[in-house]
Order: C-alpha cells, then structure tokens, then sequence
C-alpha cells in the first residue's frame, strides 16, 4: 500500500530546514507531530529524598538537553550556586553547546563526547578522582550504570525528571500509514493511550536497538528500521521505504 501520511512520535522540528519538512516536499506525503510521551519535572524536595546534596559533587554528567534544563531549575529550587569549578561532561556537542544557556562556556571546564554514553567514558576516566552526579530521567539505558561502575569511580545517579505518557484520546479515530518510534516510551504510550490497537495496513518504523525490542514485545510488525549502514537516519529510511512502495 502507497504511502501518504506519516506520524512521528515526537514535538514537531523547530528548525525551517529540518529534515522530514524536505522528505514530505519530495515525496509529497504528509507528516505530522505528536509527541507520544513528555517529561516532568520533579520537585527539590523529591531530589532531596534521593539523599542528593548537590554540594557533594565536582562534576556534572549531562546526556539530554533535558538533563541540563532540570540540573538548573533544581539547583535554582534548591537555592544552590553552581561553583564555576563545577565540571560538566556532556554527552554531545549539542548538549554542551545547549549548556551555553546557563553558564559562560569559555570560562568553565566542559569535557564534549562524540554521540553515544560509551564514547564519553574515555574523558570521564580521565577525571577519576571527580565525584559524579548524573541527573536523569526515571528511565535510562541500562549500560549507563554499567559503564560508570567498571570505572570505579565515585557516582550517584538521581532522577532530576520523569517521562510520563500523554494523552492522544483525541485521535482515537485518526490513522496513519506509517507510525514512527524513538523509544520504548513511545510504545508503551500507544498501548497505553489505545489498549485494542491492532496495527492492520499500518507500518511501523523503529529507531534504535531498544525500540526494536520494545515494538517486537508488544507484537507489532517492524518495517523500517534505523540506524542501519545503508540509512542511518530514520528520514532517510522512511524516505528508502515510501521510494521502494510508491513507486508500485
């Protein structure tokens, strides 16, 4: 079946030159914005239950822009002043630049990975003696735990936000050709959110190891996939699939 409309699970781009704006231009579908999950804040005082005292610590682990907006508000909340000799290992070069929204980039010590969590371990290894607090979400990928504690390195981890379901009652009765997930998050939303949902002419399109595996435990059919060699964005693997059906 041809392919005309497309919902991606997640907030629509702000950026003009996103992407998925020039795959709907090309391939002449539609493609709409519906964030399946959002993230909530907690409070100063449930982080202070998690025995977090953010004096405690001489570096940051940051690995979502979501991560950094929340380390503030709480130390905000907490009526805490950030030492400018407080280190900052960031994830990626879009978290540490999306950094440069709270502190003078140049005046502080900021430690930049490649991409992913296991490619920042090299620089945290180097700064062994630090005391590390990762502020995170209620969920994160298991090997994060995994990596920091073969280090040895002094760490605690506290959930500084959560990712909670949103309501999609109002498109019960709305479908797509192709549904696209980031996360398990997603998917557990779509069967929270609609219990009876039976995937029928609907495709579904996963990005990352973890969504595969979520997708396949809920009984969905996976027809596209990303990152692979061949379409390590989820456009272009969308953008591989509607070419190769369409075209029929």
């Amino acid at each position: 079946m041809k392919v005309k409309t497309i919902l991606v699970s997640q907030p629509k781009p702000k950026v003009d030159n996103s992407p998925y704006f020039e795959l709907e231009e090309r391939q002449r579908v539609k493609i709409d914005f519906i964030p399946f999950i959002h993230v909530e804040g907690v409070s100063g005082k449930e982080v202070r239950l998690q025995k977090v005292d953010l004096k405690d610590y001489t570096a940051i682990i940051l690995t979502s822009r979501n991560a950094v907006d929340h380390f503030f508000r709480i130390a905000e909340e907490m009526r805490f002043k950030v030492p400018d000799t407080l280190k900052y290992f960031c994830q990626s070069e879009a978290v540490a630049y999306y950094l440069q929204k709270y502190v003078v980039y140049r005046k502080r010590k900021i430690y930049v990975g490649k991409r992913t969590f296991p490619e920042l371990i090299p620089l945290i290894k180097k700064h062994k003696n630090e005391t590390f607090l990762l502020p995170s979400s209620d969920k994160f990928k298991p090997n994060v735990p995994e990596l920091l504690d073969e280090l040895g390195v002094k760490w605690m981890q506290s959930t500084f936000y959560k990712t909670v379901v949103s309501d999609l009652s109002q498109y019960e009765n709305v479908f797509y050709d192709i549904l696209v997930f980031f996360s398990p998050s997603g998917i557990d939303s779509l069967f929270k959110n609609f219990p009876n949902f039976e995937q029928k002419n609907t495709r579904i399109a996963v990005f990352g190891n973890t969504t595969v595996k979520a997708a396949k435990e809920a009984g969905l059919e996976i027809n596209i996939m990303a990152p692979t060699p061949e379409t390590p964005s989820m456009t272009m693997a969308l953008e591989k699939y509607i070419k190769s059906v369409n075209k029929k």
